[in-house]
């Protein structure tokens, strides 16, 4: 298999024979990693659960967990899943990665669409799978939405979307999901969507493909599925806690694969995760500092609010010189967009024009970046 480095990787080779301007502390604006401490209650509750380390997990997950993501579905969605409609997982990467192969494996020349730029992973995916890939780009054209091309999707096995949107912070209304789980049933392909992020939101809730499915009357999930996870939502990368829901006769063969590939979570996550998934308002806590955050972005670099995510998708003039410059004058580290992007069958790369920021810090740490951000763009 040949894998693309992963982002960081490509950064780390473009900075690093640059050192940087030591006048300034450091400032990594790079991975959507929540740098805040994960909440005291799940960390209590990891402690006192620590003697389970005595016994195998099912892979199937414990009972407190699986109601308790059921709960938050139906109180965040109002959507009420059957206990075959979900799967605990291990985070979500792992799924993304290996459900493609799953569902794949007995399809001769299989196809995978999704987002571009994207999260890599779907991309590992599609190489592991020997799968073609149609990239659905995500531009200011189209307003950072997926445009939708029959053709194209009248071939394909599986489609991939992500919204919110990882980097450009574009959301889907709940008529724009309804029209791709049309698609999904017209053309038989599984539909699933990343909704990592559907809980940092700046105004309204962002609602779910699930919704959508029920919303245009396709209360089975029938070729619909979601993945989602508490790292950004709790704070809490690594308790690597994630489900799939949706059709529940995909994910009862998925359930049996799941089996022989060692992805069980250890019991004491699990409970610190069925606490986190249980409770709102740290949530709540959370989603008003990456507002306050935004709204610092908004003043210093004069850019909108987005519906959610923490991120800035920021057009700077060539952003390659622009990254490697604002590490040597102001010792900021951020993302080219091109690294999060494959070019299409045009040639053209929808992130090239880009640089991503996570705004991921505490409020004072994230004002001085930007402004230093800011002076860096000023001088171009």
């Amino acid at each position: 298999m040949n894998f693309e480095p992963y982002p960081f990787e490509k950064l780390n080779n473009l900075l690093k024979d640059i050192t940087p301007n030591k006048n300034y502390a450091p400032s990594v604006l790079t991975i959507g990693e929540p740098q805040f401490e994960t909440p005291d209650f799940i960390q209590k509750a990891l402690c006192d659960n620590s003697s389970l380390l005595k016994k195998y997990p099912k892979t199937s997950g414990e009972l407190d967990l699986r109601v308790a993501q059921r709960n938050f579905v139906s109180k965040r969605f109002s959507v009420e899943l059957s206990d075959e409609q979900i799967i605990p997982t291990f985070g979500t990467r792992e799924v993304l990665f290996n459900f493609p192969q799953f569902l794949l494996f007995d399809t001769q020349e299989p196809t995978i669409a999704f987002t571009n730029p994207f999260y890599q992973i779907y991309e590992g995916a599609a190489i592991a799978s020997r799968a073609k890939t149609i990239h659905l780009n995500l531009n200011e054209e189209n307003n950072f939405k997926p445009e939708i091309n029959e053709e194209e999707l009248s071939t394909c096995d599986l489609v991939i979307l992500n919204f919110p949107n990882n980097p450009t912070t574009s959301t889907l209304s709940l008529e724009e999901l309804s029209e791709w789980v049309y698609l999904a049933l017209k053309h038989d392909f599984v539909l699933l969507n990343d909704e990592c992020y559907s809980e940092i939101y700046t105004d309204k809730p962002i609602p779910s493909l699930l919704e959508a499915s029920i919303h245009v009357g396709n209360t089975t999930f029938k070729n619909v599925l979601v993945v989602n996870s508490i790292s950004k939502r709790s704070s809490a990368p690594g308790l690597r806690s994630g489900f799939i829901a949706g059709d529940e006769n995909i994910l009862k063969e998925y359930m049996k694969y799941r089996t022989y590939i060692g992805c069980a979570s250890p019991l004491p996550l699990q409970s610190a995760a069925a606490h986190a998934w249980n409770d709102e308002k740290h949530v709540e806590v959370s989603r008003e500092i990456y507002k306050n955050n935004f709204k610092i972005a908004k003043e210093i670099l004069e850019v909108e609010i987005p519906s959610a995510t923490f991120y800035v998708w920021l057009k700077v003039s060539n952003p390659i010189e622009f990254t490697k410059t604002l590490f040597l004058k102001y010792n900021v580290k951020v993302l080219p967009g091109e690294f999060l992007a494959r070019e299409d069958a045009n040639g053209i790369n929808p992130g090239k024009e880009f640089v991503r920021i996570a705004l991921v810090e505490a409020q004072e740490k994230t004002k001085n970046a930007l402004q230093r951000i800011k002076e860096c763009l000023d001088e171009q």
